[in-house]
């Protein structure tokens, strides 16, 4: 049965027939590019969906496996689990008039599934629930991932991969159960590709922020009249932030990028690696914008 749910999930056709129709086209789940039946012709198209789907149904296997046996032998654990990435879109957009409508991928919710909330509320966890998503090495997820130069995830050039870890919220509780859907610029931080596993587990140890640094990608976004006030605004859509990620924010019809170059926890001010911005009374401020700091020509 989860074989034959995996081929109907990467194996599906999109017009057959006259000239006219579109091509038959599918997606290599395991190779993060499309299948196309006319390139590639009816035998080895059958053949590459069949596989990707056993691969899928495997992996599916081995991170359910892992979480039965994890949570049976340490039942403290079943706010952990290990889960298979893909990238947050559209379709998860809350309705209009909520709060993170309109913000998929300029905050830091993400989709989980209904496991965390049934602990959630048997732990009685308290707010702001945060969630740690933790990079896993090739040996302990079990997979080794090729470089894949057609991933349109790791295409960006502003996000790069420095990170292994990343808080933040839930956007909802609605994933399918062995998977996670997360924020573009959250997989671009940690170098992560669609059907990745990561280790996502419930935090309650994130200190509040006191102070951030933010570096902009570019010097015009301080050239808005009110970009203090539009900092703000867009920062309460994180829930929490982590030094060295590079955030997004939308304004003005234009996605501007920053580098969280540092943060400072309350009420000591100790540098910290990640930190919660929501319900906390944080100080930002900007250092110098990336494009200023490539112009600067170094002294003699």
């Amino acid at each position: 049965m989860r074989l034959i749910r995996s081929l109907c999930v990467t194996c599906f056709a999109v017009g057959v027939g006259a000239s006219s129709s579109p091509p038959m086209v599918s997606f290599d789940a395991m190779a993060h590019r499309p299948l196309s039946f006319e390139r590639m012709g009816l035998k080895t198209f059958v053949q590459t969906a069949w596989d990707n789907a056993r691969q899928l149904a495997e992996l599916e296997q081995s991170v359910e496996d892992w979480n039965a046996e994890c949570i049976a032998l340490s039942p403290a654990d079943e706010c952990k689990r290990r889960l298979i990435v893909l990238p947050l879109d559209e379709r998860f957009d809350p309705p209009s008039g909520s709060f993170s409508h309109d913000h998929v991928q300029t905050g830091d919710k993400m989709s989980l599934p209904k496991d965390f909330w049934t602990a959630i509320l048997k732990t009685q966890a308290p707010v702001p629930w945060l969630f740690q998503v933790s990079k896993l090495t090739s040996h302990e997820d079990g997979e080794t991932n090729k470089e894949d130069e057609d991933s349109s995830i790791l295409s960006s050039s502003n996000i790069q991969s420095v990170v292994q870890k990343c808080v933040g919220g839930a956007i909802d509780f609605r994933s399918p159960g062995n998977y996670v859907f997360l924020p573009h610029w959250m997989m671009l931080a940690m170098g992560l590709r669609p059907r990745d596993v990561v280790e996502v587990k419930l935090t309650t140890t994130t200190p509040p922020g006191s102070h951030v640094k933010l570096r902009p990608h570019t010097s015009e976004f301080l050239q808005i009249q009110n970009h203090q006030a539009v900092l703000e605004t867009e920062l309460k859509h994180y829930s929490a932030l982590t030094q060295g990620a590079t955030i997004p924010f939308d304004y003005n019809g234009k996605r501007w990028y920053f580098d969280v170059v540092d943060l400072r926890s309350a009420p000591r001010g100790e540098r910290v690696p990640m930190a919660k911005v929501q319900d906390c009374d944080i100080a930002a401020e900007f250092v110098t914008a990336k494009d200023k700091l490539k112009n600067k020509k170094p002294r003699n």
